[in-house]
This record gives structure tokens, sequence and C-alpha cells, in this order.
């Protein structure tokens, strides 16, 4: 494959600089995102609130993605991509800064749902850029570069918003979103361009991937049931090593935070892998069948209590991410520059709706069986997923 006289004229430079760019982007919205679940400490202590009413205000951001994410992609499918990232980075701004100013908890509430919902601009417009200025055989690379925006956000997030909650009020702790959106903003507006794409001639803009074929539905399905492993190892492996295992928290948060690098690192490797062999679809049911074995050895070690149960949770951690940056990347390629907003939307808010039932599902599971058969139980979804895998039906990578 050969970048088009546009990819061409912009550089190599300037092309993995928007991909920084894009990265930034979407880490800093994940700090808006997922960061006020590091408030919860504080609502708790500081503000005299229980903690499913502190759980209520931490959700909110995640509540105003999930609404919105279709919506922002329809947005970049007709708008593009650049106006959307930086739309989408100002308005989280000026809701960041509403949040950060307000007087009360529900103010704050409700300022930090629209906070979410706009920086879910983020999530499609961020991918679309990548897709759109490397060639296929790069592509899987890049996008699982992109794909560590998320950890990342998390892991600013874990470091600074708890701290600064703690010492100075769950108000100002919101400053650390907003500042690193508008950083995020200013980035974006200096480098990134929207990349090349068709005409949009009327035939070309109605034709619907979904009505073509079941391939996106499928790679959705198969995203939903992969999401389930991930988010039970996510919400439960640091309990587990505490209770479970008798580890100081100190010393179990040091084991979680190995993890979420590796698993960053291996969406760079699976997404490398891809390149390598010329399709999304064949790693990524090898991806579904390593999750499968790795969560069946995690339950069975973890209820022998043998000590490489712990190892396991570093590789099921690693392992059960790993599809996210392919099912992402073979999603934008199909459904093409006119659809992938969209598809991109629906993509995210079926694993976002997935993944809020999972931890207090999976909590009923260990409550009544334990760790060990809740991770066993994990296996089976990958199991399902293994064969949905529209490996056949994949198209050559263009």
């Amino acid at each position: 494959m050969t970048l088009t006289a546009e990819q061409h004229d912009v550089g190599a430079v300037r092309r993995w600089s928007m991909l920084g760019a894009s990265t930034l982007a979407q880490a800093a919205a994940a700090v808006m995102m997922h960061g006020p679940a590091f408030l919860i400490p504080a609502l708790h202590d500081r503000e005299g609130m229980n903690l499913a009413q502190a759980g209520l205000v931490a959700a909110c951001p995640t509540v105003g993605v999930m609404l919105t994410l279709v919506a922002w992609g329809a947005v970049t499918d007709r708008k593009g991509e650049r106006f959307v990232l930086l739309t989408g980075l100002s308005t989280t701004v000026v809701f960041g800064l509403a949040a950060a100013l307000s007087g009360g908890i529900v103010l704050l509430a409700i300022t930090l749902f629209f906070a979410g919902a706009a920086a879910a601009s983020t999530n499609a417009a961020s991918g679309r850029v990548v897709v759109g200025w490397f060639p296929p055989e790069r592509r899987g690379l890049a996008m699982g570069i992109r794909q560590m925006a998320q950890p990342v956000g998390v892991g600013v997030a874990a470091i600074s918003i708890a701290v600064v909650a703690d010492r100075s009020g769950v108000h100002a702790a919101i400053w650390v979103p907003t500042i690193a959106c508008a950083l995020a903003g200013i980035v974006v507006a200096v480098i990134v361009i929207d990349p090349p794409r068709p005409e949009a001639r009327a035939g070309v803009v109605a034709a619907n991937p979904y009505r073509a074929d079941s391939f996106l539905a499928r790679i959705h399905g198969v995203s939903v049931l992969l999401v389930v492993p991930q988010f039970l190892v996510w919400s439960f492996a640091l309990v587990w090593l505490v209770q479970d295992r008798g580890w100081e928290p100190a010393a179990a948060g040091g084991v979680v935070a190995i993890a979420q690098v590796a698993g960053a690192l291996g969406r760079i490797a699976v997404g490398h892998l891809s390149d390598v062999v010329g399709s999304r679809m064949r790693p990524l049911r090898w991806v579904a069948l390593a999750a499968a074995a790795t969560m069946a050895l995690l339950g069975l070690t973890a209820a022998l209590d043998l000590g490489v149960a712990v190892l396991l949770v570093v590789v099921a951690t690693l392992v059960t991410v790993a599809d996210n940056g392919l099912a992402f990347t073979a999603v934008a390629e199909r459904a093409g520059p006119f659809w992938s907003g969209r598809a991109l939307g629906v993509q995210n808010t079926a694993q976002f709706l997935t993944a809020s039932a999972v931890p207090p599902l999976a909590g009923l599971a260990v409550a009544h069986a334990g760790y060990a058969a809740a991770f066993a139980i994990g296996a089976l979804f990958p199991v399902l997923a293994a064969p949905l895998v529209p490996v056949r039906e994949e198209r050559e990578l263009t």
C-alpha cells in the first residue's frame, strides 16, 4: 500500500505529530471522563456523602459520555475531525471551569455531566485522525499508540485528582482535567488538520455500511463480550489481592499499576502485529482465545491459592484490553469516511453500557461464589466471542 498524495504531502513528522496530538486529546478527555471516580474518598470524608451518593456524582461524566458518543460521531462525519476536537475540548473546558467554580454538589454533578458529554467528542474524532492520516500498513501500530490514551489518562487522574481533592477540596480537583483539556485543545489547534477523504457524493454518503453485511455488527458484538473480562479484572484485581490474598493496599496498587502499563504496551504490540499479518480480525480472534485461556487459568489458580495467580492477573489485564485497538481500527476502516464517526460512536456506546453493568453483576458473583469462580465465569465471554469474529468476511486492508 502507498500513501495518497495528500497523506504524502504532510510528511512523516507531521503525521506522527498529529498522532501525538490526537492521543493527548483523548488522554485529556479520559481524565475528565474517569477522573471524578477519584473524588469519591473526598466526597465521602469531606462532604459527608455516603458511598452510593459519591459514586453517583463520580458517574455523571460517564453518563454524559454514553448519551452523546453517537451524536458526536455524526457531527464528525459531517463537519470533520478538527472541528469536533476543537469544539468538544473547548466546551469541556467551559463546563470544567463551571464545575470547579460551582458552589455545591448538585451543580458539580450537573456540570460534570455536561463536561463528560463534551469530552466524548474526542473518542471518534481522534481515532479518525489516525485512520485518515496513516496508511493501512502502519495504521494498527498507530491506533495501538492512540489506544494508550485511556490508561494514561486514568493514571494521571489517579495520581493527581485524589491528592488535590484531599488537600484543597473536590471542586479544586476539577482544575486538573480542565487544564489538561485546555492544553490539549491548544496542541490540536496548532497541529491537527483534517485527513483527506473523497468528495461527498450523494450515493456515497447514503451508503449505510450496516445494511451491506453483518461485519460491523459482529465486531460490536465481539467487543461487548470482550469488555466483560476486561472490566472484571480492572474492577476486582486490587480488592482480590487485598481481601483474598492478604496484600497491603500499596503493594496491590503497585501490581495493578504494572498491569495497566503492560496493557497499554500490549495494545501497541497487537496493533503492530495486525499490520504485519495484514489483518485486524485474525489477531482479534487470537486475543479472544488468549483471553479465554488466561481467565480460565486465573480462576483455577486462584481457587487453588497458587502464587502464579498474581502473575496471571497481570497477564489477564494485558490480554483483555488488547482487542480494543484492533476492533476500533477495523470499524473505522470498514465504515468509511462518511460513516465511521457514527460507527465508532455505536462501538464505544455499546462498550460503555456493558462496562457499567460488569462491576455490580460481577460483585454479585463474587459475593455468592468467590473471586475464583467469578474469574472463571469471565472466561466464558471470550469463548463466545472467538467464533463471532468475522475473519472470513474481512476485506483487504485499504
